[in-house]
């Protein structure tokens, strides 16, 4: 039983940061990551198994973990769905994706959408187009270029006009999901 201890304290030791970095790659939260990371290190700990590849089954482990929490955690509150990225900027594509089956994020998307419409309808029509053609219909500025003629430059600048538009259009849209 020792030697298994000593195994267990080893890998701890070689892989935890690592580990915990690969787990919060694909987890929204550092919270997420430390859970996910605890119930590996738990089944590692209570495995009977001879573990040949330490490193390569901790992986395993990890990101079977990372599936069955994103299969059992459907989202239902709006926390869920509003996150903020690692450059400061909230994210809300997940509420627009959201399931319409729950009636409280049904209403907000239909009022992201009304305001996100609102918001293009106040653009001049260049700014409209590239930002419709790239956000929303995912077209590359290369696209874009050879269908319009444009430079690749001046689109760039233009679909920047119209975001910033679009930020402080949806600014107050966007602090009432936060202080939701």
């Amino acid at each position: 039983m020792e030697r298994r201890s000593n195994t267990v304290t080893d890998s701890f030791k070689e892989y935890s940061k690592r580990l915990f970095a690969f787990i919060r790659g694909k987890v929204r939260t550092d919270e997420d990551a430390e859970d996910i990371l605890q119930d590996v290190w738990f089944q590692l700990s209570n495995t009977t198994e001879i573990i040949d590849q330490i490193g390569a089954w901790l992986y395993r482990v990890a990101r079977n973990k990372i599936i069955d929490r994103y299969r059992k955690n459907k989202p239902e509150a709006l926390e869920d769905y509003i996150y903020e990225t690692g450059e400061g900027e909230w994210e809300f594509k997940e509420i627009l994706l959201a399931d319409p089956s729950n009636p409280e994020v049904e209403y907000l998307k239909n009022l992201f959408w009304e305001q996100l419409n609102e918001g293009l309808s106040e653009l001049p029509e260049e700014q409209r187009a590239v930002f419709i053609l790239n956000e929303l219909e995912g077209q590359t500025f290369a696209e874009i270029a050879a269908t319009t003629g444009e430079n690749i430059k001046t689109l760039i600048s233009r679909k920047g006009y119209a975001v910033k538009h679009l930020r402080i259009k949806l600014q107050t849209l966007f602090e009432e999901f936060l202080n939701y």
